[in-house]
């Protein structure tokens, strides 16, 4: 796991904010960890109250954070989520991401990366160094851009930017948003074609509270969530993404047609459904999600 880690601050329509960890690559980090795969996560935090409260987070949820991931006297990145009527969130962000050089440990099997881990320089390049030491392994190579309009406004070099990463990943995630802010009014079809090549065999468009539409070589199937309460949407994303990492990386990629890409959309879906139900970027843990999860034909 390659990417920010960060401190959110949650406001909400009424009552006080709240601060937490986040970061979409460490939420997936946890996320991925608190579903029973090991885990570590390359990052960039400062050794101050904030960089403690992240380390004490992730570690706390069983993922690892190598000693060169904080920097002294640096400040932890921050970011402000503001809560409308309906929970849906929108970002503000205090950053800084300098990530040096990195080697992928010599017994990872899978590489996920994205967010502003991908977006921001000189960061991106050491993140980009690692995706091709992953690629050089043979190893899974999964990517989110989550992309940040505040951070990344120029949406055409965006877009290129992406497709950079796209092209050395296995799977791809995006929501309707990402997809509509990079290429507006594309459609899905035309978006696997651009996605699904170079490496990509799972390009999957989430669409909120809606659902998510998967592409494969093999196959393609739409899947609508279940009706859940929410609470708020924070960290619904990368709930959904560390469990379709998790599924991934344990059972595959390969005859990817309609009933796998529905079991795999299934299973992000129950543990985004987890997410949401509950304040803040919270991802479930295994025993909370139905019996025998994921459920696979």
């Amino acid at each position: 796991m390659a990417g920010e880690a960060l401190v959110d601050v949650v406001v909400p329509v009424t009552g006080q904010s709240r601060r937490s960890p986040g970061g979409s690559p460490l939420n997936v980090a946890v996320g991925l960890a608190r579903l029973g795969l090991e885990t570590q996560l390359v990052t960039e935090i400062g050794d101050d109250d904030a960089g403690r409260m992240v380390l004490e987070h992730v570690r706390g949820s069983g993922v690892t954070v190598d000693d060169a991931s904080v920097v002294p006297g640096a400040t932890t990145s921050t970011a402000t989520a503001t809560l409308d009527e309906q929970g849906a969130a929108t970002y503000s962000f205090e950053l800084r991401w300098t990530l040096g050089p990195r080697t992928l440990p010599p017994d990872a099997t899978a590489l996920h990366v994205g967010s502003l881990g991908t977006a921001l320089r000189p960061g991106r390049d050491t993140v980009l160094a690692l995706v091709e030491q992953a690629v050089d392994a043979g190893i899974l190579v999964t990517f989110d851009p989550n992309v940040r309009p505040t951070i990344t406004p120029d949406a055409e070099q965006a877009w290129h930017e992406v497709l950079e990463v796209a092209e050395a990943a296995d799977v791809v995630k995006l929501s309707d948003e990402d997809l509509e802010f990079l290429q507006p009014g594309t459609t899905i079809a035309a978006a696997a074609s651009s996605l699904l090549r170079g490496r990509t065999r799972l390009l999957v468009v989430t669409s909120g509270g809606t659902g998510a539409f998967a592409v494969s070589p093999a196959g393609s199937v739409e899947v609508h969530s279940r009706p859940v309460d929410v609470v708020d949407t924070v960290g619904a994303g990368d709930s959904f993404m560390a469990a379709l990492v998790a599924v991934a990386v344990q059972h595959g990629l390969d005859e990817l047609h309609d009933d796998r890409l529905e079991a795999y959309l299934s299973a992000a879906h129950e543990a985004a459904a987890v997410t949401v139900s509950r304040p803040g970027a919270d991802p479930p843990s295994l025993g909370e999600l139905p019996p025998g999860w994921p459920r696979l034909s």
